[in-house]
């Protein structure tokens, strides 16, 4: 069968590969930036709930730190044994951004994260913050190389073609700064703290529907709807504005994401449908008129381009990036609804008492994960068939290599993927299934005021 062919596992092994790697660095650049946060708060208020909650999240950020580089490593040897051809065309483009990666977010982070991890006693609070922000800051750093790789990939830029057909770069900062690296690291940045906010939240929620006066499981969950109030709406301009660059240097990409297969102006918004990829439709079409020209040229009668303009071998599989679209739209939609709701339940006073929020929210616990997820489909699906858009096309990336060792390969990579990061997953779930310990007291029990003698008041009436 031609889609177990070397090609097409070797494809399997580096989605599967990816896919599994992506979680950890996305918790890692969210949980880094906010222990920092935490820990900054500790010594400005010398509140115990901040310390509290930097000790409680400490440890499930180790986890996921280690595993994503981990994880990551296994990536780099695939382009040297499945894709060669790719590294040996590319690789003076982007090798030397993959090393920089190395010299800068590396060795701040393996510099530091000694000391963050076991030096709160021995060199002192600021000093330690220092280092807590320092390897945050590295989290960072790595994900600026990463998205300059892979925005690269995307648009490239700054680059020429040398007779042997290698890639070799002429501008750096053009490499660097590409036309969508600007809009595609903020946006992965914004959806790793939206991811966190929501595990940080579902982890509350979960503490504060058994025990509501939890001081730290207040302050937690508290501090993520603070950040799901602003990281989603600010998300949703951010993806506007990603729409607008990729359907000027990506059309194809846009047209397989909306669902549009002919040109025309004022196209509709296809909320849902079948994708029938044999027939050049969406079927079973469910729309909102002139919403999809209005979202991405900002005019009601915007010109849009259909998939018929492109040749089929030159199309993206329409199905997959069609839904994981979907899905990723969605789940931001619902985690900016969550994040209003906050508001308007902290307005109330019953954010913490409201359990139909908190089981919203212990639900939505996984939403940013796989939102990132699905972002991450959708870009890279969306790319194809290239490897390097527009320039080198994935089936001539491939190593030449045969089917069996790829398949081998990929059962080796699922069977120790799963038994080793699952168990690295429950074990981040156990420690965050148990409630964290607060030095400071929480909120007075409610009492049955008049069994107990006392007249409610104004304040008592307003709980």
């Amino acid at each position: 069968m031609p889609e177990f062919d070397a090609f097409h596992l070797a494809r399997m092994q580096f989605a599967f590969t990816v896919m599994v790697h992506i979680i950890f660095p996305a918790l890692s650049i969210g949980l880094a930036s906010y222990l920092a946060v935490l820990e900054g708060l500790w010594l400005v208020t010398k509140r115990r709930v901040f310390l509290d909650l930097f000790q409680y999240w400490l440890k499930p950020f180790s986890l996921a730190f280690g595993m994503g580089v981990v994880s990551g490593l296994v990536m780099a040897y695939q382009f040297g044994t499945n894709w060669a051809v790719f590294a040996d065309k590319a690789g003076p483009v982007i090798g030397p951004l993959m090393g920089y990666e190395v010299l800068t977010a590396f060795f701040l982070e393996a510099g530091f994260l000694g000391v963050m991890l076991f030096g709160m006693s021995k060199v002192g609070p600021k000093l330690h913050f220092l280092a807590t922000c320092i390897v945050a800051g590295g989290t960072l750093v790595s994900a600026f190389w990463i998205l300059s790789v892979n925005s690269w990939m995307q648009t490239p830029a700054g680059y020429s073609i040398a007779a042997d057909g290698r890639m070799m770069p002429e501008h750096w900062l053009s490499v660097i700064f590409n036309p969508s690296f600007f809009l595609r690291f903020p946006h992965m940045v914004l959806a790793c703290y939206l991811a966190v906010a929501f595990v940080v939240g579902g982890t509350g929620a979960l503490q504060l529907l058994r025990d509501d006066r939890n001081q730290a499981s207040r302050m937690m969950f508290s501090m993520a709807m603070w950040m799901a109030a602003i990281v989603a709406p600010a998300q949703i301009l951010m993806g506007d504005a990603h729409g607008l660059n990729t359907l000027l240097w990506q059309p194809a990409k846009i047209a397989a994401m909306e669902g549009h297969y002919d040109s025309g102006a004022g196209k509709g918004l296809i909320l849902f449908g079948i994708p029938n990829e044999a027939q050049e439709r969406i079927d079973y079409e469910i729309q909102i008129p002139h919403l999809s020209a209005l979202i991405l040229t900002h005019e009601w009668n915007g010109m849009l381009r259909g998939l018929k303009e492109w040749a089929p071998q030159d199309r993206p599989p329409v199905a997959i990036v069609f839904w994981s679209f979907r899905i990723m739209v969605g789940l931001g939609s619902l985690m900016a609804l969550i994040g209003l709701a906050s508001l308007w339940l902290r307005w109330k006073r019953r954010l913490y008492q409201t359990r139909l929020m908190l089981w919203a929210t212990l639900a939505m616990g996984p939403a940013g994960i796989i939102a990132v997820l699905a972002g991450w489909v959708t870009t890279e699906v969306g790319r194809q068939p290239y490897t390097v858009y527009g320039v080198l096309r994935t089936a001539q990336s491939l190593s030449p290599i045969g089917a069996p060792g790829v398949a081998i390969s990929l059962l080796a990579f699922v069977v120790v993927y799963l038994s080793v990061f699952g168990a690295g997953v429950l074990l981040m779930l156990r420690l965050m299934a148990k409630a964290p310990i607060s030095g400071e007291p929480g909120p007075t029990p409610h009492l049955p005021a008049r069994a107990a003698g006392i007249t409610p008041g104004p304040a008592m009436a307003a709980e």
